[in-house]
């Protein structure tokens, strides 16, 4: 069977419908329409469930808002708001909460610089805290921030730097941010995923660690993430889907040419994509040509939504007039 990379748990849902027509048993949907965004709520609530999305048991929340490509401030503040809120939701934070982020990602390569660029942005506190002998504050909580970097660039393996990190400052709770991988386009860069279950880095391109997890760091681990790359690989066979749809329209119902696109296999279009892309591009992922400024942008959006979900006294006019 052909393998589709994503990270985004509301894909993997489409997906099972798009093949089976039907809904997955043991996985809860709800859906919040905007006019600006949408927001599907994914939660696997059974093992048959994660096992059918291969996927852990737990809740996972897509933003889709196909307007944050090109959005104007008001579109950016909106989304930290609504990422804010949505992070609140999934779990308890108050002004005692002392959180660790983590910029996972290659700061070297821009669509996988997402991670490190919100943790040059995030409102680090945990120094002050230190420095006053304080457990907590009525206007900030204690925040500390890593951007670990990559096995390629250190020789550590990711998790074992956070593990180390964790047994050392006793967090609370860590917040994991990560550029992810889409099966479509149109939602790179557009959609923002939140889940309370954790993440394994470079999943979604076919390179993944050790995952951060409750089970591996000791405590509760949320994940942020945007798709920023597309598998080459999906573009072609989405490419083959549409344009076989589009011949089939054209061609004479009954037709041998008709006959010939409606019984075309899904391995049989595997076959052909594993020819034209291998040896030349076995393994190549797509991103937009404007990826510097995307990735600016969103780590902005990011880093705003953290900053006013975490600290109780501070808000949308205090971040935007120091953070940029």
């Amino acid at each position: 069977m052909f393998q589709v990379r994503t990270d985004l748990a509301v894909e993997v849902k489409e997906l099972y419908k798009e093949r089976t027509n039907q809904e997955i048993p043991g996985v809860e949907v709800e859906r919040d329409e905007q006019e600006d965004y949408t927001i599907t709520r994914v939660k696997v609530v059974d093992e048959y469930g994660s096992t059918k999305m291969n996927k852990p048991k737990g809740t996972y929340i897509t933003i889709d808002a196909p307007s944050l490509k090109k959005a104007d401030q008001d579109l950016k503040d909106e989304m930290s708001k609504v990422l804010a809120k949505e992070l609140r939701g999934l779990g308890k934070f108050d002004k005692s909460t002392k959180t660790l982020i983590v910029g996972l990602g290659n700061w070297n390569v821009t669509p996988d610089a997402l991670g490190p660029k919100v943790v040059d942005k995030v409102l680090v506190t945990r120094h002050f805290f230190k420095a006053y002998n304080k457990t907590e504050d009525e206007s900030m909580a204690q925040v500390s921030a890593i951007a670990p970097g990559v096995m390629g660039l250190t020789g550590i393996e990711t998790s074992e730097i956070i593990k180390g990190i964790v047994e050392k400052t006793k967090p609370d709770v860590v917040i994991a941010v990560d550029a992810l991988a889409s099966r479509k386009m149109e939602r790179v860069s557009s959609t923002i995923q939140i889940s309370d279950v954790g993440i394994s880095p470079g999943s979604g391109v076919g390179n993944s660690r050790k995952a951060l997890n409750k089970d591996y760091l000791g405590v509760p681990v949320f994940a942020i993430g945007i798709p920023m790359v597309v598998d080459a690989a999906t573009m072609v066979n989405d490419t083959i889907e549409l344009i076989i749809g589009a011949l089939k329209d054209q061609a004479t119902v009954g037709g041998q040419f008709y006959s010939m696109l409606e019984e075309m296999e899904s391995h049989e279009k595997h076959t052909l994509i594993k020819q034209v892309l291998t040896p030349s591009m076995p393994n190549v992922m797509v991103t937009p040509k404007e990826i510097d400024d995307l990735i600016n942008d969103l780590s902005l959006v990011v880093a705003n939504g953290l900053n006013i979900s975490l600290h109780p006294g501070i808000d949308l006019k205090d971040v935007n007039r120091f953070i940029n």
